[in-house]
């Protein structure tokens, strides 16, 4: 390499230093907060068209009580692993929580939750995951394995 390129070298590399030293890159943050909602950063996102267990919500399986709000969410960080999901916003809901889609590698994840049985198809605001949903039930995934109540019914129960 002629002394030339290398001092070009230099120079652009003592920038490319110097300004992410001035200009940090923020990194993303990203909590699971259930089954159906993460938050990315200062963004609180909710999955649009479908339902999650609440954190709290048990369920029967062969009459031994099991946290299928507790499942879901594992389900949801074990999906996302460390990857940061890519989400297309589809509105705001009541709680200023904006309603979203997200994808892991091209894949939804409310498809993926629903089809395992551990969310269900909202139907009173989407149609999107009814297959998906009715997938689940047939091969008996998830929740569809166990005795619950829709989490809408849970949440009007407690």
């Amino acid at each position: 390499m002629s002394s030339n390129k290398k001092n070009h070298y230099l120079v652009i590399k003592f920038f490319i230093i110097f300004f992410s030293l001035i200009f940090p890159l923020k990194a993303l943050e990203i909590k699971i907060v259930d089954g159906d909602t993460i938050h990315i950063n200062k963004d609180k996102i909710r999955f649009s068209g479908i339902d999650a267990p609440e954190l709290n919500q048990t369920c029967l399986l062969n009459n031994n009580v099991v946290n299928c709000g507790k499942i879901s969410k594992e389900l949801l960080i074990k999906k996302i692993a460390n990857n940061i999901p890519n989400c297309i916003k589809e509105g705001i809901d009541q709680y200023n929580r904006i309603l979203a889609e997200c994808f892991v590698n091209n894949k939804s994840l409310s498809s993926y939750l629903v089809r395992n049985g551990y969310a269900f198809a909202y139907r009173k605001y989407s149609k999107k995951f009814i297959e998906d949903e009715e997938y689940a039930q047939k091969n008996n995934l998830g929740m569809w394995a166990m005795k619950f109540d829709f989490p809408w019914d849970f949440r009007k129960k407690n």
